[in-house]
């Protein structure tokens, strides 16, 4: 999807939740010249930040990666097939990462599994609230957690506290592939969220 739909599906939450421009200032601990610089601009930010804007909203970060205009059959229920997968960050985003969304229909939840492709240099250091797992599909992924480097190759995983700032890079001349999924701590009301604030955001 284009960066320019994250940063209106931003604005659009925020507005949908009435929320000002300085009490999300107050509740991500970002600045409100930041906050505004992100709405007006064209490129979306790190995913630290959504994560950060996400839960300061209540909503599930994936919700400002949404595109479509309706909702899942089954909010309990979530099957995407390879062919529905979203691209969710374009290439040269978030550092050059490339990321596909693996759940994006299911409402509400407390984990975001995403296939990524990681840069080959290293380029951005990550920190958010919540845990994260990784298993490697395919190559080689050299992982920084706190200042020091792991070598994890195809079959090995890592589960870690996401807080803790951690970086990688993808080793080799192709870019490894990894099953990664987040965990917030923050459980989503789904029902709520999504008719007071999917709703409109998708309008």
């Amino acid at each position: 999807m284009e960066e320019k739909q994250i940063v209106k599906n931003i604005k659009m939450a925020r507005q949908n939740k009435k929320i000002s421009l300085d009490r999300l200032a107050k509740l991500t601990g970002l600045t409100k010249g930041y906050l505004s610089k992100i709405e007006h601009s064209a490129k979306a930010p790190p995913f630290s930040t959504l994560m950060k804007i996400a839960n300061a909203l209540d909503i599930d970060v994936g919700y400002l990666f949404m595109e479509d205009s309706q909702g899942p059959q089954n909010i309990n229920l979530c099957i995407v097939k390879k062919n529905e997968r979203k691209e969710v960050i374009s290439r040269g985003t978030f550092y050059g990462y490339h990321y596909e969304a693996l759940a994006h229909k299911k409402i509400g939840k407390n984990m975001e599994p995403f296939l990524i492709m990681p840069a080959l240099k290293e380029k951005g250091v990550f920190s958010h609230e919540g845990e994260e797992f990784m298993y490697v599909l395919e190559g080689t992924h050299e992982f920084i957690y706190d200042g020091k480097k792991y070598i994890l190759n195809e079959g090995d995983s890592i589960y870690f506290d996401s807080i803790i700032p951690h970086s990688g890079r993808s080793i080799g001349k192709k870019r490894a592939k990894i099953l990664a999924v987040m965990y917030s701590y923050k459980r989503v009301n789904e029902a709520r969220d999504f008719k007071e604030g999917v709703g409109k955001l998708l309008k």
